[in-house]
């Protein structure tokens, strides 16, 4: 990462001296990840999730970008825009931790960052292609929680373009989310590049809920507003994947933060009421509603704990089943319940990104060099005591937020990230579920790189295309470089001293 600063210096100044300087507004930081950002739009009309037959690109002069060695360059155009965004978001981190910048800067660096990306081909996934594939299904009357969008014979651009893996696969997402992705539909029909365009509008409205409440959580929660900001905002899991995939995630989460916090304010029937909400575009949701039960019990007047408790279990319980009917019925036309057993499908996919599934894989890999076995025992029993750590580890994280207030925000944060870690399948920006509650907390610096190496590493073990790169061991090695080196760089400027080896031929030219 780059020692140079915003602020105009003196050559004489030393780099502590540049780090200790209040800093102006970090105009070069905030145009070093705007120009990353905007060559990740335009190689990713070649490397990224393209559409099967491009109306624009598909046949005209352009076309080269698609194929071959025009690929190729596309490709070293995106991972070097991506290196741009990292190298300005440690950067600003850096400013962060000196307490150099406030909050301001950070939400117009996010800002920038983000918009080149919303007209982008996505980014990393090509997940937004099966919501659209959904919503069709559910537009033109058919059951998305039964059948994949392969079933529809209309609009062939939104069918060809939904992943082979979901051609067939029931929607494994809330019903609330099909209907926002049917209105989605229903505006754009077949027009691919509009669709993916319009899901990014809609889905800001769930960027905008997160930072209104992330202020607030932050009061409550003891954290400082511009590391939150730059953890759950500016970050490349948010700018590239949430808005650049883009992921539904983004709109659960708002009304997660803002359930949460309504929790906290002692809104208790608006807390239980909006993460319902939250599950019902994304189940991931519900992991949060056993701990607003905590909150809402120690909110509550009388010597009894156990007689408090039950109180709010049964009223928490007594708002959550109709709201999840209401919600169900409005969205689907009926109870169709059979999104529960669409939650299997994201199970067929198997990398070791999770980790009992990668745990699996070991052990497989150990008996396969004696014996000729089949993988799939060793990750279905891996996968099974994952899923048995997980609710062992869930059960006590709940116990232990029994005093309510902060401890319980705390351990909901800790669930979900053990959610996105242990129950199958771990995809990157699942992690972004724990990680923007726990922005609101107070983090040492160490953390804040170990969060910068994750948030690294987890963007780029996928392809631009949506493929998973997890087996491409020296395509991993070299990530887990680039993610070792940004983490050392936000505690450290230059921590290899590589640009300052590049400056000493020109120091000693000049003398």
């Amino acid at each position: 990462m780059a020692t140079t600063t915003d602020p105009a210096q003196t050559p004489s100044a030393t780099l502590a001296e540049r780090l200790l300087t209040p800093s102006r507004f970090p105009y070069r930081t905030i145009a070093m990840g705007t120009v990353g950002s905007t060559l990740l739009m335009l190689a990713a009309f070649g490397a990224g999730g393209i559409l099967i037959k491009d109306p624009v690109l598909g046949h005209g002069p352009l076309s080269w970008i698609r194929y071959g060695h025009g690929r190729m360059l596309a490709n070293a155009v995106l991972y070097t825009g991506f290196g741009l965004v990292v190298w300005a978001w440690v950067r600003l981190g850096r400013y962060v931790l000196l307490g150099r910048v406030g909050s301001r800067p950070i939400l117009v660096a996010a800002g920038c960052w983000m918009a080149p990306l919303l007209i982008s081909p996505p980014l990393f996934t090509r997940d937004v292609f099966s919501y659209l594939g959904q919503g069709a299904q559910l537009l033109y009357g058919l059951d998305p929680y039964a059948n994949g969008p392969a079933e529809l014979d209309v609009l062939p651009n939104v069918v060809q373009n939904v992943h082979p893996l979901w051609q067939t696969t029931p929607a494994p997402y809330g019903p609330l989310f099909l209907l926002i992705s049917k209105g989605v539909v229903a505006t754009t029909g077949d027009n691919m590049i509009l669709g993916v365009i319009l899901m990014r509008v809609v889905l800001l409205a769930g960027l905008a809920g997160t930072l209104w409440a992330l202020p607030r959580l932050v009061k409550h929660l003891g954290g400082k507003l511009p590391v939150a900001l730059w953890l759950a905002v500016a970050s490349p899991m948010m700018v590239i994947h949430l808005f650049g995939g883009p992921h539904n995630d983004l709109m659960m989460l708002a009304f997660l933060t803002i359930g949460v916090l309504a929790a906290l304010e002692r809104k208790h029937v608006v807390a239980v009421v909006l993460v319902t909400i939250g599950m019902l575009i994304k189940p991931t949701a519900a992991i949060a509603l056993p701990f607003l039960v905590w909150i809402w019990a120690n909110h509550m007047t009388g010597e009894s704990k156990v007689r408090n408790f039950l109180r709010a279990g049964a009223a928490s319980v007594g708002l959550f089943l109709p709201v999840f009917v209401a919600g169900t019925w409005i969205s689907l036309g009926s109870l169709n319940l059979g999104w529960w057993s669409g939650l299997k499908a994201p199970q067929l996919i198997a990398n070791w990104l999770n980790i009992p599934t990668g745990i699996g894989e070991v052990f497989y890999n150990l008996v396969h060099l004696i014996v000729d076995v089949q993988v799939s025992p060793f990750v279905t029993v891996a996968r099974a005591a994952g899923m048995l750590l997980l609710i062992g580890f869930g059960i006590r994280q709940w116990w232990l937020g029994r005093g309510g207030g902060t401890e319980a925000v705390y351990r909901a944060g800790i669930s979900l990230l053990a959610v996105a870690i242990l129950m199958p399948p771990t995809l990157p920006w699942y992690l972004t579920w724990g990680f923007v509650l726990l922005s609101a907390f107070k983090w040492q610096p160490r953390h804040l790189a170990l969060v910068v190496a994750v948030s690294v590493f987890v963007t780029l073990v996928y392809y631009p295309t949506g493929e998973q790169a997890l087996y491409d061991w020296w395509f991993i090695a070299l990530v887990v470089v680039a993610s070792l080196y940004s983490a050392a760089s936000l505690l450290r400027p230059d921590p290899l001293g590589l640009i300052d080896a590049w400056r000493r031929p020109e120091k000693f030219l000049r003398d």
